[in-house]
């Protein structure tokens, strides 16, 4: 059966929570689609139930304006929906919304052709517009000299004044004057009787570049048609005929313009779709609007119904709004209530959701605002009057309902996200304390098990789990095992060498004794001297093999007693000193009683083997420094000499058995590197320390034991 290990565990697991997120983003990703197109389906519906209400209804819609061949800007007018009524006060400071919807007339509306006519000579920006039962005009003139009526003139003809023609509902084609004599309230007159004409109201005011008109009429006695022109008389030519600037011929009544004003009929009808959540246009099939509903603003469609936020009222909703949303919506994006939705020319809609409606097939688009903060869905159906298409209904919504919708899908994904990371991550820190937990408690056991100088103190506890900690466990304690069982026996070497030699070099020193009491040649009585000095010194090895195996004998079974450390070593000292006459000794001995419990003569050895690898290595006529010293509830004893310095990476190994930093050329007598080993025993048995290191001037060796006193 197969095992997953730890580190497939971590993986999958690591896989599984990074996919979590990713799968949720998808999802919602992918459910932000099918939201789109339920929503392009319900818009594309709610154009489909208007313009059913619209169909086989001629006479909802304009006759002689939705059926002409082709609509011409500047000729054929529309009346836009006004926000509030105008003031007529020639400011036109209530046009400022609407500035972008002015039509410029220049020389190309003149009704004689003048190639050097300047704009300043005569031009005007023009707008009519809708608000409840009145019809507004603008004229922003530019003119270079303004010639007013005279005050005791009768004539309405022989100064700069307005013309405006129009067709009442009944046919009747009626033409109006509006002449002023100054700056201020104007009424027209009518141009064929010269009888004023109180229902069209006006303003008057002159600017530095020519002059404003303002006017206002009820839209009851206007038809289908309407043009205006403006008449320009200047004094300094005053046998030259007037210039007429125009936006259609007003002296042929077939020759007007169209005018076009929202039905007030469809946009009764379009009333009862005003919560719907869209807005919806009513267009001819010239493009131009015929009724209007709604703000883009407020057009969520039903997708944002109830998901307006709610003040929080459990301590989750107010954490949650207060913590979680401001770190969400970092990466998230708010859908944006204000933004930038003009359209420059409402009474000529266009795209190609309108143009295929038009054509006979319902249609959608999407497009982004100019700002780049919204996205706006278009739906477009087709209005059939006899077989025809006549017009066209537009619905738009922005994504906003979605946005939020999916908004709040991440939301909650998110936290689920969050409360499956948090879980995930508290199990895991457990999971992963339980592990480090193990493999500390073998760390720990295998440094029990293994002292600073690498011998075999203990054994290890292995582990049953069936995991790579628990094979790792049973490694190691194999691994301890037969360390322990290879140390054991590199340390019974010495003892079992020491042994085995001692009658083999008996025999060679009885035979050679032998040898030497008969009579030998020259040649011969050389070669027994060398022979003998070889087993001299091999004698002298197994001596010192044998001083090791005693040692750890005589450590074993030795019992422990009080002694005055002071007096060991001062003792030992003045020994030294007669036995190594030539050599110089530079003593800081305490004078206080140092108590301690365990061997002296233990200490004693230790001190001779300390004081020969001071004495071998030293140079000639430097003193050997020695100093006790009582350090709180231990005594430091240091053994310093000036010579070779220890080698890099051997300080730790210098106190092992059968390790010497000698070289050939210092090894007269023989070494086996037992004499630290030695040190190190002694220490053991006294649960003492000893180290070694180069001195801080670099030019020597100290080597410093730290002995328990007793209190």
């Amino acid at each position: 059966m197969l095992r997953f290990g730890l580190r497939s565990k971590f993986i999958l697991l690591s896989c599984f929570l990074f996919l979590l997120p990713w799968l949720g983003y998808e999802y919602v990703w992918e459910m932000e689609k099918f939201l789109r197109q339920g929503q392009e389906k319900t818009l594309v519906g709610t154009t489909r139930a208007l313009a059913t209400a619209l169909h086989e209804r001629p006479a909802l819609f304009d006759q002689q304006t939705s059926f002409l061949d082709q609509v011409v800007k500047g000729r054929d007018l529309y009346a836009y929906n006004l926000k509030n009524p105008i003031q007529l006060d020639g400011k036109l400071t209530d046009w400022e919304s609407y500035q972008a919807l002015f039509w410029q007339y220049d020389k190309r509306y003149l009704q004689k052709t003048d190639n050097k006519h300047q704009a300043s000579d005569l031009s005007f920006e023009h707008m009519v517009g809708k608000f409840d039962n009145y019809l507004y005009a603008l004229f922003k003139v530019t003119d270079n000299q303004l010639v007013y009526r005279p005050k005791n003139s009768l004539s309405i003809t022989n100064n700069d004044h307005l013309k405006i023609g129009l067709k009442t509902p009944d046919g009747q084609f009626n033409r109006y004057i509006i002449a002023p004599r100054q700056d201020g309230w104007v009424n027209a007159f009518n141009a064929d009787s010269k009888v004023p004409f109180t229902k069209i109201q006006g303003y008057f005011s002159s600017t530095a570049a020519g002059y404003n008109i303002e006017l206002r009429f009820p839209i009851s006695m206007l038809g289908n048609k309407l043009g205006f022109a403006i008449v320009d008389v200047d004094n300094k030519e005053p046998f030259l005929e007037p210039k007429i600037m125009s936006t259609s011929n007003l002296n042929n009544p077939s020759d007007l313009g169209s005018v076009l004003v929202p039905s007030p009929e469809i946009n009764r009808i379009l009333k009862g779709m005003g919560h719907s959540g869209s807005r919806i246009w009513v267009v001819d099939k010239h493009h131009r609007v015929l009724a209007q509903s709604g703000s883009i603003h407020h057009a969520d469609g039903v997708w944002a119904d109830g998901l307006a936020n709610q003040a929080p009222e459990t301590w989750w909703q107010q954490f949650e709004q207060n913590y979680l949303h401001p770190l969400y919506y970092k990466i998230l994006t708010r859908p944006e209530n204000e933004f930038l939705d003009t359209l420059h020319d409402v009474a000529a809609m266009q795209g190609s959701h309108l143009a295929k409606a038009l054509k006979g097939q319902p249609a959608s688009s999407w497009r982004l605002t100019p700002d780049s903060k919204a996205v706006i869905l278009s739906a477009a159906y087709p209005i059939w009057i006899q077989d025809k298409v006549i017009g066209a209904v537009i619905a738009e919504e922005t994504t906003n309902g979605v946005r939020t919708l999916r908004n709040k899908s991440l939301e909650k994904l998110f936290n689920v996200i969050l409360a499956v990371m948090l879980i995930g991550t508290v199990t895991l820190f457990f999971f992963a304390s339980r592990i480090s937990s193990r493999i500390r408690r073998l760390r720990d056991t295998a440094e029990q098990a293994i002292d600073a100088q690498g011998r075999v103190t203990g054994s290890i506890n292995y582990s049953d789990a069936n995991d790579e900690i628990g094979d790792l466990s049973r490694s190691f304690a194999n691994i301890v095992s037969r360390l322990g069982g290879y140390t054991n026996y590199l340390e019974n070497m010495s003892s079992r060498l020491s042994h085995e030699l001692r009658t083999p070099v008996a025999v060679v020193r009885s035979s050679l004794e032998n040898l030497q009491m008969q009579p030998q040649s020259e040649l011969s009585q050389k070669y027994l001297d060398r022979a003998s000095e070889g087993v001299e010194r091999l004698g002298k090895i197994i001596t010192t093999m044998s001083e090791a195996t005693r040692l750890e004998q005589s450590i074993q079974s030795n019992e422990p007693e009080p002694f005055d450390l002071q007096k060991v070593i001062s003792g030992c000292m003045q020994g030294y000193q007669l036995t190594y006459p030539k050599q110089l000794f530079t003593l800081d001995i305490c004078q206080t009683a140092l108590p301690m419990q365990g061997a002296p003569e233990f200490i004693a050895q230790l001190l001779d083997k300390l004081i020969n690898n001071a004495i071998e290595f030293s140079h000639a006529e430097k003193p050997i420094s020695v100093s006790l010293k009582q350090n709180d509830s231990a005594a430091i004893l240091t053994v310093g000499n000036y010579g070779p310095l220890l080698p890099v990476g051997l300080t730790e190994h210098i106190f092992d058995s059968m390790v010497s930093v000698r070289s050939q050329q210092m090894q007269q007598q023989p070494h086996l590197g037992l004499g630290l080993y030695i040190v190190r025993l002694v220490c053991d048995y006294h649960n003492a320390s000893v180290t070694a290191k180069n001195n801080q001037q670099g030019d020597g060796v100290v080597f410093t034991v730290s002995l328990p006193l007793v209190k």
